[in-house]
């Protein structure tokens, strides 16, 4: 499973990352980055969460 961002929609709210810290990081300005695509099986539950939590739907899961 990757995680993957449209940086295009993400305005910065950081609620992403509250859910997924161990995936996503935010910038200097607030704006998420994924540290890494490949989503662990651990992880996937937090994933979809940080997918949840975006009010833009910025990120996206793909198998």
């Amino acid at each position: 499973m990757k995680l993957l961002l449209d940086s295009t929609r993400c305005q910065g709210y950081g609620l992403c990352q509250e859910p997924a810290p161990e995936l996503i990081e935010l910038d200097d300005w607030g704006y998420a980055q994924v540290r890494e695509s490949a989503v662990p099986q651990d992880g996937e539950e937090a994933a979809a969460a940080a997918v949840a939590a975006c009010p833009n739907s910025a990120l996206r899961l793909v198998k």
